[in-house]
């Protein structure tokens, strides 16, 4: 009978043959049972995400998006405008074509004011936009907006927004 010699690896560490690790007392088969388990398992887990997450498909009408228009009754309440009537009685100075309703300065060269213009609901305008009547909003400043036939022409129309106190 021939004696085995065990085989030592580059490392030191004692290795198998090949064909130790095919005969009954090798882990060749163990190894290869866990691998096809695992395999089974992910691939039974892969179908059932698969028709667990499936789901009736559901048609999505086109429905057109909404025209969103700013009331201006609202804009005026909200940059501090009373009723017209109590701006009138509050201040007569100004021109009873143009009321001030509220304004938005930035800076010294741009800004924005709500102006009702004859009686109709009032609208923002920016610096440089031309309102009714061939007169342009020329500067916005704290509590003032001149209005002018051009931005660099001279001032026509100064408008005020009311006192505080006469607002409350």
């Amino acid at each position: 009978m021939k004696k085995k010699v065990p085989a030592f690896g580059h490392s030191g560490f004692l290795m198998e043959s090949p064909a130790a690790l095919l005969t009954a007392g090798g882990r060749a088969p163990t190894v290869a049972a866990g691998v096809l388990w695992l395999a089974a398992g992910l691939s039974a887990g892969y179908w059932l995400l698969l028709v667990w997450g499936q789901s009736p498909v559901t048609a999505v009408s086109g429905v057109a998006p909404l025209q969103v228009t700013a009331e201006a009754a609202a804009v005026a309440r909200t940059l501090g405008a009373l009723p017209t009537t109590a701006v009138a009685a509050t201040a007569p100075a100004a021109p009873p074509r143009y009321n001030l309703l509220g304004v938005v300065a930035v800076g010294a060269l741009d800004g924005a004011a709500l102006i009702a213009v004859d009686g109709q609901p009032a609208q923002p305008y920016r610096v440089g936009a031309p309102l009714n009547g061939g007169l342009v909003l020329q500067a916005v400043t704290r509590r003032t907006v001149r209005l002018g036939p051009s931005l660099g022409a001279p001032t026509t129309v100064e408008l005020t927004l009311p006192e505080e106190g006469a607002r409350s």
